[in-house]
């Protein structure tokens, strides 16, 4: 069975701020995203014992055009609305660009 359902819209938050300077620390996609690792479906981050972190599958560090950046799915907006505000205002807060993924991957 199929759903018919419209996918949820993702945005890469990139590592460059509005006037084109990498964002520091260089580590921060990697941070960001370990503040979500919560965040799954239905709990099911939450709820996975392990002593390593996993990345929720809603917000996940990715290249974009070869920049350290954040792939995160709208989907984080159902789950928990006030995370999905917390990672929308981190790039506001901080200059960083955001653009909508269209289903394009880097190319090595």
């Amino acid at each position: 069975m199929t759903s018919d359902a419209p996918q949820p819209r993702e945005y890469f938050i990139v590592g460059l701020t509005a006037d084109g300077k990498p964002f520091r620390p260089s580590d921060w996609a990697e941070r960001l995203a370990g503040a979500m690792s919560s965040f799954g479906p239905d709990g099911e981050q939450s709820r996975r014992p392990s002593p390593f972190i996993c990345y929720s599958p809603y917000c996940v560090p990715q290249l974009y055009q070869g920049v350290r950046s954040v792939l995160v799915s709208q989907a984080l907006e159902a789950v928990e609305p006030r995370a999905w505000e917390f990672v929308m205002a981190f790039a506001r807060d901080n200059g960083l660009q955001v653009v909508e993924h269209t289903g394009e991957v880097d190319k090595p």
